[in-house]
């Protein structure tokens, strides 16, 4: 007993993600099983200056076999020493390797995949994201072994809590002397969530089982000095035989969200429009040398851009029997319950006209301007649909069935228009430069969001389009790469027009502000 140690293990978990629960789940199983255990908690402030972590220690030896004797536990845990480090969240599994507790000598480190962003990272007008290379690759530094896996896509699958999951990824690893039946004695004992925990675990159980599997069947080939298989690849789709193979994967994608967004003719305009920025980087990079950057990024953005929002859009994807089945999951619900869902839509007098002609779009626009010339709000219906019943989910889906008139509606025209003037420039600046067709490319990103956010950003789009994309110039590349930038770090657009004048480029055009309405049940004034 003089030599034996206690497993020690950090579990981290974020606000509301049931991390008290998962530890007293761990101690009634080591009880369970006759194993004497220990836990505390350190409450955290909030989710990113601190989760709550739990510390939890079990001595390895049977009580049985003590004699009565009692071992002792530590209180918190020791950089270095800790053999499990356990978290729900990657950027949390990186803070705490950061404070020096895992080790790559000693610790297994069971972590999630998934993030839970910070708001550092949600501020950013663009793709504020951090790259999540260098937190995996902390995590296999620190490491003695580790599993990664996503823990919110087992979590939102078995429709239970993130705990059940960590609580079946430790009981695969091996780390603790528990059979499987202990845990889940613990588990199915936990009143009426018990069937939905019983899920994660299994789910996260077998996932971790997997991996040590594959891990020990590599191990035993690398010993045997030999090669694994490898798998033939899948034969590209005759839409993509003109493209090269390394675009295939970013092309089906963008296809598929093209033909399901309008139909399939919509979808051989996308790769249509494609083949001629192919064509012409190919022009102005003969060797492929930039591997065809510039028509991966038209390919991603311009996706994302045919398949822009519209009321018809946000009626079809509330009609989908999926958006149904991911609300009982989020909010529980039984195969026994009755759940209502109501929508609120306030569709105004934009909306309705971007379905209409261009002539007829135009005379709405034009009452609704007098609407506000008077004094008045503009004009909007607020609508309330009960998507849970027959009345209220055939108005949805009557609605999204419009889709077939949508290349009637004046956005539309407007909206393509836009996407072949910006492509246009790709292919101009891709055929004299590439690195220049590349960035032409990458300020797809600038659209984004709906109402006055992608207003602003088509603005800002063909602004740097139409002043700095001229491939004469002598760093025009660079001129579009940090008006973009600067376009995507600043919402009310000082940083860009600072950059466009810098590069010789005007500033944009003033625009009149937005009438604001405050509400006042006795008199209606608009404030600027």
């Amino acid at each position: 007993m003089s030599s034996a140690q206690p497993i020690s293990l950090l579990l981290c978990a974020l606000g509301g993600e049931g991390g008290g629960t998962l530890t007293d789940w761990l101690v009634d199983t080591a009880r369970h099983a006759g194993y004497a255990a220990q836990a505390t908690s350190i409450p955290g402030v909030a989710q990113r200056t601190g989760a709550t972590t739990y510390y939890l220690e079990v001595f390895p030896t049977p009580l049985a076999e003590l004699r009565g004797r009692r071992p002792v536990f530590g209180l918190n845990p020791l950089p270095g020493r800790l053999d499990a480090l356990v978290s729900s969240e990657l950027l949390e599994t990186g803070r705490q390797i950061g404070n020096g507790l895992a080790s790559g000598e000693h610790t297994l480190v069971i972590t999630s995949s998934s993030r839970a962003f910070t708001t550092a990272e949600k501020m950013v007008m663009g793709d504020g994201r951090r790259d999540e290379a260098p937190l995996l690759a902390l995590v296999r530094e620190h490491s003695r072994a580790h599993h990664v896996l996503d823990m919110a896509a087992l979590t939102r699958e078995a429709g239970t809590v993130v705990s059940a999951v960590m609580l079946g990824a430790i009981a695969a690893s091996g780390l603790l002397p528990f059979t499987r039946a202990d845990y889940e004695a613990v588990v199915g004992g936990a009143g009426g969530h018990a069937k939905a925990s019983l899920r994660g675990f299994a789910l996260a159980f077998d996932a971790v089982s997997a991996q040590r599997e594959q891990a020990r069947w590599v191990e035993q080939v690398m010993n045997d000095d030999a090669e694994a298989p490898v798998p033939a690849a899948a034969t590209p789709p005759a839409l993509l035989a003109p493209f090269p193979t390394a675009l295939h994967d970013i092309l089906a994608l963008g296809h598929a969200r093209a033909v399901e967004y309008q139909n399939a003719a919509y979808g051989l305009r996308y790769l249509e429009r494609l083949q001629r920025v192919l064509a012409a980087e190919r022009a102005g990079d003969p060797a492929g040398a930039q591997g065809f950057a510039a028509t991966r990024e038209a390919a991603r953005w311009l996706a994302l851009w045919m398949a822009f929002d519209d009321i018809v859009r946000v009626a079809e994807l509330k009609a989908r029997a999926s958006r149904a089945e991911r609300v009982r999951r989020e909010v529980k619900a039984g195969n026994g319950d009755l759940l209502r869902v109501y929508d609120h839509f306030k569709p105004g007098a934009p909306e309705f006209a971007a379905m209409l002609p261009e002539s007829l779009a135009r005379r709405v626009l034009a009452w609704d301007q007098r609407r506000v010339q008077r004094g008045q709000a503009p004009w909007a219906l607020p609508l309330k649909v009960s998507s849970h019943g027959v009345l209220g989910l055939l108005a949805l889906r009557a609605l999204a069935a419009t889709k077939r008139l949508r290349p009637l509606g004046s956005r539309f025209a407007t909206e393509q228009a836009l996407m072949d003037r910006w492509l246009a420039a790709v292919e101009r600046g891709a055929r004299a430069d590439a690195r220049l067709g590349l960035e032409l490319a990458k300020c797809g990103r600038l659209i984004k969001g709906y109402g006055s956010t992608n207003e602003r950003g088509k603005d800002n789009l063909l602004h740097i389009v139409d002043h700095l994309s001229d491939a004469t110039k002598a760093g025009a590349a660079e001129a579009v790469a940090q008006a973009r930038e600067a376009a995507l770090a600043d919402e009310a657009g000082t940083a860009l027009d600072r950059a466009l004048v810098q590069h010789g480029a005007p500033a944009r055009p003033l625009k009149a502000q937005p009438i604001r309405w405050h509400h006042n049940p006795r008199r209606k004034k608009p404030a600027h």
